[in-house]
């Protein structure tokens, strides 16, 4: 399959051409501010500043990880790294960059081997799931600064893009391939997020728990005989419990799927 010749792409060029000519005017005047990345890769200016950004990320983390999303403010960060609140703003212009140094730090933490498009897929869903249960937080961040575009999550795009690159697809085809594997990845972990919330919010301590304080929903449904095939599934199911097994199941069925249709 090729580059598919279509008859908007003038238009769009064109569009993308008023686009950068807007933003070069924006940026002339001052109202367009180089991103935190451009200013890291930019020449070093003044004194020899105290903190690190690897600091102040490894400090969020720690933070939320610990305590949840909403507890890395911007005082409780400076608390934490022995300086004054004001003097982060050295570093960062607000917590939404602050934000963008801790993705890009649980990013690192997911390597990709060298391999055809399938294994690079499985890996990078498999290690997201690791990554995003170790750090729940990392959903609600996602949310917050969704087209975070830092160094090492550029490079893993990068890299599952390389995998299927010359496999005769066109490029839009190409990032929807691993667009699919992500939204499967993101949308798992975030179920499995939100039950253990769910958990911890309640104070339970097991699936038992859970299935104790539900019974009377599940009890007037089954007892309702409306739904029976759903009463089946929750009479007989074995894996409702089971999130790697429902992980697994689900992975194979993308990857699958991908391959067939695009006969790769």
């Amino acid at each position: 399959m090729t580059d598919a010749v279509n008859p908007a792409d003038d238009g769009r060029d064109e569009r993308l051409r008023k686009v950068a000519e807007e933003f070069e005017r924006q940026r002339a005047q001052g109202r367009q501010k180089p991103t935190l990345w451009e200013r890291l890769e930019g020449p070093g200016r003044g004194p020899r500043p105290a903190l690190t950004h690897q600091q102040i990320a490894a400090a969020a983390v720690e933070i939320a990880d610990a305590e949840g999303l909403g507890a890395v403010s911007m005082r409780h960060l400076a608390e934490r790294l022995g300086v004054a609140t004001m003097s982060l703003y050295r570093y960062v212009t607000g917590k939404d960059e602050i934000y963008e140094l801790m993705l890009d730090a649980v990013m690192a933490e997911i390597a990709l081997p060298e391999g055809g498009w399938r294994e690079v897929a499985d890996a990078y869903a498999r290690q997201f799931r690791a990554v995003s249960l170790r750090h729940p937080w990392t959903i609600q961040a996602f949310t917050r600064v969704p087209m975070a575009l830092s160094p090492n999550s550029v490079a893993l795009t990068e890299q599952a893009l390389t995998s299927v690159d010359g496999l005769d697809i066109d490029v839009d085809t190409m990032m929807a391939v691993f667009g699919a594997v992500s939204a499967f990845a993101r949308g798992a972990v975030f179920s499995e997020v939100a039950q253990r919330e769910v958990l911890r919010r309640k104070g339970w301590e097991s699936e038992d728990d859970v299935r104790l304080a539900y019974l009377p929903w599940v009890r007037w449904m089954l007892e309702s005989g409306r739904y029976p095939v759903l009463s089946r599934y929750i009479v007989e199911g074995s894996n409702e419990d089971d999130a790697d097994w429902q992980f697994e199941f689900g992975l194979t069925c993308v990857l699958d799927g991908i391959s067939a249709r695009l006969g790769i």
